[in-house]
C-alpha cells in the first residue's frame, strides 16, 4: 500500500504495462502529470517518514531518493536559516 498522497502501487504498474500507442493523449498526459506529482512527493519526503512498502516501490519504480532531510530543511540550509 502506498502512502498517503503518493500514486498508489496499481495505477503505476497499470501505467508501465499498457503501451503508450494504446493510451489515449489524455491519458498519456494524466500518466505524466500524476508521475512528476509523485515523483516531488518522493522527493519532499523524508525516508525516515516512509513506510516499507513506499520505500520498496520506490526503489523499485527509480522513484528513490536518500533524501533524509525534509524539503523545507534543505531549502532553509541553503539559504543559511537552519543554523
Amino acid at each position: 500500500m502506498s502512502d498517503n498522497a503518493r500514486e498508489s502501487f496499481g495505477e503505476k504498474t497499470k501505467a508501465a504495462v499498457v503501451p503508450d500507442s494504446q493510451k489515449s493523449l489524455t491519458t498519456r498526459a494524466t500518466e505524466t502529470v500524476e508521475g512528476k506529482a509523485d515523483s516531488t512527493a518522493s522527493t519532499a519526503q523524508p525516508q525516515s517518514k516512509k513506510s516499507t512498502p513506499q520505500k520498496i516501490g520506490d526503489t523499485l519504480s527509480n522513484n528513490s531518493n536518500e533524501n533524509n532531510q525534509s524539503l523545507l530543511d534543505k531549502t532553509k540550509d541553503t539559504l543559511g536559516l537552519n543554523k
